[in-house]
C-alpha cells in the first residue's frame, strides 16, 4: 500500500488493470481479500433470525417470517452494499485510497489537519476507526466460532471441543502473521471462489425445491414483517444487519483493488452465492418443521457434504479473519502517520508488495483480545449481539463523512448532497437503534474498546502539539542565531549532522543543545523535518523542500502521505540533487530524547499528560521509525514539563 521513499508515486489501483485478464485477476483477489467477512455471514446470519428456539432472538420459521427475513436480507444487500458503498462511497477515493481515515482526511484537508483543534469530521473518524479496532476483535471470533459450531451437526459429542478447537486456530492465525500474508495470499482468492460457488450450489438446490422462497424479493413481505411483527421484528432488524458486516472492507481495501475489481467481484461472484445461500436455507426453513433446524447452513447442505463444508467453512473464517486483522495493522500505520497513533515497529513482509506489513504489538493485542472474546461469549448467537453495533455506527459515520466530502470537495448542493444523505443515514439509523437494545448483551464491547482507542489517538495528538508548542517556544529565531554564528564560530569538524526537528522554522533547542555541551559543529549541518499529509501518497515534485541557510546550515522539509513510511537516509541522499551531498559513513543523525514530567501549565489534563507520557515512553524510537543506521546516532536528552 505504500511506496518506496525513492520510488514515484504509483498509479491508482484501477489505473493497473486495463486488460480484461488483469481485471480478472486483480477481480479474484478482491473476492478474497475484500469478501472474505462478509462471504461468512451465512455461517450464523439465518441461524441468529430463524432458528427458534435455538437462538436467543430468533423468531418462528413460519412462511410469513421467513419471506419477511428473506425480504429484509435482499434489500439490506442491494441498499447497502450494492448501491450505498458500490455506486456512491466508493467514489470518495483519497487519492485511490479508502479506509475511514483516508475519508475523513479527504474532508478535512491539509490545513485542518495542522489546526490547534481537531475538526468535526476527524473525530468521527477517529471513533470510526475506534470501532473497526472493536471489530477487528469480534470477526475472528464470530467466524472461526460459526465454522467450528458445524463440529456439533457432525458429532453431538464434539460441541464442547469448539471453543478449544476455535482458540488454537486463532493462536495459530496470529502466530503465524510475522511472516507476512504474500504466501497465503495467493490462495484467498481461489478459496473464497470455491466457497461462494458451493454457498451458490447448495442453496440453488433448495431453492428449486422450493421456489416460493423467491417471493421475498418482493419488499411487502419485508415491510409486513416489520409492521404486524412487534418488538422481536424490531430485534430482528439487528440481526439482519448481520448479513452487510464485510461492507466497510469494500472501502477499506479500495486501494488494494480499485472499483472495477472490486464491483466485478461482487456482482459476478459474491452476491450471486450469498443471496442464492441465503434464500435456500429459507426454502429450507420452509419445508422443515419449525423449530426442528439448529444450524441452518450446515442443516441445508448434503449429509456427504457435511465434513468438506466443514473444512471449507474454516478455511473461508481464516481469511476472513486475516483480512480483518491486516485490515487493524494497515489502520493502525495510517494513525501512526497521521500523528494519531504511537510509533509501532512496521515489520514489511514484501519486497514486491509495500501494502504488506506486519506489526508486533497490534498482532499480539490483538490475538488476546480475540481470545478473551471467545472465553468470554463462547458461541456465535452471543457474539452476534456484540457485532452489529459496532459496523452500524462506523456505516452511519462514513454516510456523514461522505456528505461532508460531497459539499466541501465536489461541489454539491446541500439539497443534492442530502438526497444521499437522509435516505442512508435512515437506514444506518434503523439498524443501529436495533443492535443497541442488545448493548448490555454484549454490545458495551466494541464501544468500550472504540472509546479507549480514541482516547489514545487524542491524547497522542493534542499531546504531540503541546510537546511541539513547547520546543517551538525554546528555538531560537534563524537570524539571531546564524548572525551570532558567523561573529562567534565553532570549531567544525568534517562530515554532515542531520538534526531531526519537528518544527519547519527557527533553530531547534537540540541544536542549542549540541553546541553548549559540545562546543562543536560539522561542517554541514542539516536541519531535517518530516510532515506528514492527508494524502496517501505525494508526488515527488512536492517531496523535498530544501533551503541553504548559510554558515554550513540546510534546512530540509520531506513531505510524505499517511500511506509511506519514511526513510531519512533515502531522502536525503535525494537532497544531493538540491547541493547536500551527505556521505553516509560520515554523516550523524541527532534526536532528542525527551523525559515528560506531569507538572506543567499546559492546558491538558493531568490524567492525560500522564497518559501522554506512558505512550511516549513506550512507543517506538525514532530510530528505528525514520530507517537511521543506529550506530550512526547520537541521542541528546531533556527533562519536559507539560
Amino acid at each position: 500500500m505504500t511506496a518506496s521513499m525513492s520510488a514515484p508515486e504509483p498509479a491508482p489501483a484501477t489505473a493497473t488493470h486495463g486488460s480484461r485478464s488483469g481485471l480478472g485477476v486483480a477481480a479474484l483477489g478482491a473476492l478474497g481479500v475484500v469478501y472474505g467477512d462478509i462471504g461468512t455471514s451465512p455461517l450464523y446470519a439465518i441461524k441468529e433470525c430463524l432458528a427458534y428456539p435455538h437462538s436467543p432472538h430468533a423468531v418462528p420459521a413460519t412462511p410469513d417470517n421467513v419471506l419477511g427475513v428473506l425480504s429484509l436480507i435482499f434489500w439490506a444487500l442491494v441498499l447497502i452494499i450494492c448501491l450505498k458503498y458500490l455506486v456512491f462511497v466508493l467514489r470518495a477515493d483519497n487519492h485511490g485510497e479508502g479506509g475511514i481515515l483516508a475519508l475523513a482526511a479527504l474532508v478535512t484537508g491539509e490545513r485542518d489537519a495542522r489546526g490547534r483543534r481537531l475538526a468535526i469530521a476527524t473525530l468521527l473518524g477517529l471513533f470510526g476507526a475506534g470501532l473497526l479496532f472493536g471489530d477487528g476483535l469480534l470477526t475472528p471470533a464470530i467466524s472461526v466460532l460459526g465454522a467450528m459450531e458445524g463440529l456439533s451437526e457432525q458429532n453431538a459429542a464434539l460441541t464442547d471441543w469448539i471453543v478449544p478447537i476455535t482458540i488454537a486456530i486463532l493462536v495459530g492465525l496470529f502466530l503465524v502473521q510475522r511472516h507476512g500474508t504474500g504466501r497465503i495470499g495467493v490462495a484467498f482468492g481461489p478459496v473464497i471462489l470455491v466457497w461462494f460457488v458451493a454457498l451458490g450450489a447448495i442453496g440453488l438446490g433448495w431453492i428449486i425445491t422450493e421456489p416460493a422462497v423467491l417471493g421475498a424479493v418482493d419488499p411487502r413481505h419485508a415491510a409486513r414483517f416489520v409492521a404486524t411483527g412487534g418488538y422481536p421484528a424490531f430485534l430482528i432488524i439487528g440481526l439482519v444487519f448481520l448479513v452487510v458486516t464485510g461492507g466497510e472492507a469494500l472501502y477499506a481495501d479500495l486501494g488494494h483493488f480499485g472499483k472495477g475489481p472490486i464491483r466485478l467481484a461482487w456482482f459476478t461472484v459474491a452476491l450471486p452465492g450469498l443471496l442464492l445461500n441465503y434464500f435456500g436455507q429459507g426454502a429450507m426453513l420452509l419445508t422443515a418443521e419449525p423449530g426442528t433446524i439448529k444450524n441452518p447452513f450446515y442443516a441445508a447442505a448434503p449429509a456427504w457434504a457435511l465434513l468438506p463444508m466443514l473444512v471449507l467453512a474454516t478455511m473461508a473464517a481464516t481469511i476472513a479473519s486475516q483480512a480483518l486483522i491486516s485490515g487493524v495493522f494497515s489502520l493502525t500505520r495510517q494513525a501512526m502517520q497521521l500523528g494519531f497513533w504511537p510509533r509501532l515497529t512496521v515489520v514489511h513482509t514484501s519486497a514486491q508488495a509495500e501494502g504488506q506489513i506486519y506489526i508486533p504489538e497490534m498482532n499480539w493485542l490483538m490475538m488476546l483480545g480475540t481470545v478473551a472474546v471467545v472465553l468470554q461469549f463462547r458461541t456465535t448467537s452471543n457474539i452476534a449481539a456484540a457485532y452489529g453495533i459496532a459496523v452500524t455506527a462506523t456505516m452511519a459515520i462514513t454516510s456523514t463523512l461522505f456528505f461532508l466530502v460531497a459539499i466541501r470537495r465536489w461541489g454539491w448542493t446541500v439539497r443534492r448532497a442530502l438526497v444521499f444523505l437522509i435516505p442512508f443515514l435512515a437506514i444506518d439509523l434503523a439498524f443501529f437503534a436495533s443492535n443497541s437494545t442488545k448493548f448490555l448483551s454484549g454490545g458495551w464491547f466494541p464501544f468500550a474498546v472504540a472509546g479507549v482507542v480514541f482516547v489514545i489517538m487524542t491524547t497522542w495528538w493534542r499531546g504531540r502539539r503541546e510537546l511541539a508548542a513547547i520546543m517551538a517556544g525554546g528555538t531560537l529565531p534563524e537570524p539571531v542565531f546564524l548572525a551570532d554564528l558567523g561573529a562567534n564560530p565553532p570549531d567544525r569538524v568534517d562530515g554532515t549532522a542531520v538534526f531531526m526537528t519537528s518544527g519547519t522554522d527557527g533553530i531547534p533547542t537540540l541544536v542549542l543543545h549540541h553546541l553548549k555541551h559540545n562546543r562543536v559543529l560539522h561542517r554541514r549541518a542539516v536541519l531535517f523535518s518530516v510532515i506528514t499529509l492527508p494524502t496517501p501518497f505525494v508526488h515527488d515534485d512536492r517531496r523535498l523542500e530544501v533551503r541553504d541557510l548559510g554558515h554550513g546550515f540546510a534546512r530540509v522539509i520531506a513531505r510524505v502521505g499517511f500511506m509511506e513510511t519514511p526513510d531519512v537516509p533515502r531522502l536525503l541522499a535525494r537532497c544531493a540533487a538540491h547541493g547536500i551531498v551527505a556521505e553516509p559513513m560520515t554523516t550523524t543523525y541527532y534526536l532528542g530524547r525527551e523525559t515528560l514530567l506531569t507538572t506543567g501549565k499546559a492546558r491538558f489534563g493531568r490524567w492525560r499528560k500522564a497518559l501522554f507520557a506512558f505512550l511516549s515512553r513506550n512507543a517506538r524510537p525514532p530510530t528505528a521509525f525514520f530507517n537511521l543506521p543506529p550506530n550512526r546516532v547520537v541521542e541528546l536528552g531533556a527533562q519536559i514539563e507539560l
